[in-house]
């Protein structure tokens, strides 16, 4: 990625009972949120957890979600129109609320 570029992540905790249907996050949900936001959308990455860094240990997030672009305003005009669409469709493949942080890339 660019240095300087802007970068949104849901982080998705595990959690007791918690599940994450990452064929519908990658195939459905993923797509979804590319063609919304269009071109101010410069690349986006699906991490899935295995586990923790010990050997054996579990995951702190089931998934990870990143969208980069190239300002906050630009994220903010993106995701305008179409935030109750894609925050709906969440219900779809997790039963918990993701974290959201926005970030610079630095290097």
């Amino acid at each position: 990625m660019n240095k300087g570029m802007i970068k949104l992540s849901a982080l998705y905790p595990k959690q007791e009972g918690s599940h994450f249907d990452i064929d519908y996050y990658c195939n459905t949900h993923t797509p979804m949120v590319v063609r919304l936001l269009g071109d101010s959308l410069k690349h986006s990455a699906v991490e899935h957890g295995l586990s923790g860094f010990e050997i054996g240990s579990e995951c702190t997030f089931m998934a990870c979600g990143h969208l980069y672009f190239d300002s906050i305003d630009e994220m903010h005009k993106s995701f305008e129109p179409y935030l109750d669409e894609i925050m709906g469709d969440i219900k779809n493949y997790t039963n918990v609320t993701p974290y959201f942080q926005i970030s610079e890339v630095k290097i």
